[in-house]
């Protein structure tokens, strides 16, 4: 019978002999067959396939460029938000007879040619909007909005006309009475 030691000794043995041969030849834990050249960018074009027949038809076939992101934001009617590359987003419905497109608030039936080219069209021209502007800020680092005085410069006060009598801060005026 071995000693306890000499099978603590075999077993370290066997252990790191077979570790350094799986690291050896596999570093990364994966094999070929795992890796796939042609992985979806879009997981939800994965699920629904006729989604990316649609929006190639709008597109192209190099639609990648031109969309951040697809999401799936109603399953009756099924309604897809596609995110355009400068985040503007349109959307995508899908009924029994066809695919609507949804472009600024205007539908497009695009089981009619004319209208998918219209669509095609709408969203060539939110594509050339470019990406949205960020508001310019001031020295004091607040964002301007229209009628509004940044709050380091003081309003002069305008002289009441003759005769009116101006309350001071705090006092109240008292409503007139008709005699």
């Amino acid at each position: 019978m071995a000693s306890k030691q000499e099978l603590i000794d075999k077993i370290q043995t066997i252990a790191k002999r077979v570790y350094a041969a799986k690291t050896k030849d596999n570093t990364l834990g994966i094999t070929p067959d795992d890796v796939q050249l042609d992985n979806e960018l879009f997981p939800v074009l994965v699920k629904f396939p006729i989604l990316k027949k649609a929006i190639t038809n709008l597109l192209t076939d190099q639609y990648e460029s031109f969309i951040s992101d697809i999401q799936w934001v109603a399953p009756r009617p099924t309604t897809f938000k596609i995110i355009l590359a400068n985040e503007q987003p349109f959307y995508l419905i899908y009924t029994e007879r066809s695919w609507i497109a949804q472009v600024e608030g205007k539908k497009y039936y695009l089981l009619n040619i004319n209208e998918e080219e219209r669509a095609a069209e709408s969203i060539a021209r939110m594509l050339r909007y470019g990406s949205k502007a960020e508001p310019e800020k001031t020295e004091l680092g607040e964002i301007p909005t229209g009628g509004e005085i940044p709050s380091d410069e003081t309003v002069p006060e305008t002289p009441a006309p003759e005769g009116e009598i101006t309350p001071s801060a705090g006092e109240e005026v008292p409503e007139e009475v008709p005699a």
